[in-house]
């Protein structure tokens, strides 16, 4: 791969791990759902395996409320089309009505689908 195209994959990763950022603040499940693909899994810091279907419902039914995602850190490895990236935040959640500010490590891993990157898989815990 060119050092152009390896460029080009990185910041599409990095725009789309960032949108997802900010569709979880605004809210917005529908932009949300388009940056992950179908079978998406979310592993909560509870250990909890959410379905993206679920977890996308419960931010519609207001149990999941995110009023802020600060990036602190990212680091990511792309292979072929294939990536994994850890970004570092700090999140400000309402969680089935208790708010608190969570210092987070989402390990992310993307698949490049139909010329587009998306996320397949989140683990977040605690750092």
């Amino acid at each position: 791969m060119t050092t152009d195209a390896a460029d080009q994959d990185r910041s599409e990763i990095l725009d789309n791990y960032r949108a997802q950022l900010r569709a979880m603040v605004d809210g917005d499940t529908d932009v949300l759902g388009g940056l992950l693909t179908g079978d998406f899994t979310l592993t909560h810091m509870t250990g909890y395996l959410q379905a993206k279907q679920e977890w996308l419902a419960q931010m519609r039914a207001g149990q999941f409320v995110y009023h802020d995602a600060q990036e602190k850190d990212v680091t990511l490895d792309v292979d072929g089309d294939t990536a994994r990236l850890v970004g570092r935040i700090v999140t400000d959640a309402a969680v089935y009505g208790s708010r608190a500010k969570w210092p987070l490590q989402l390990t992310m891993d993307f698949i490049r689908t139909d010329g587009r990157w998306l996320a397949s898989r989140s683990e977040a815990t605690t750092w």
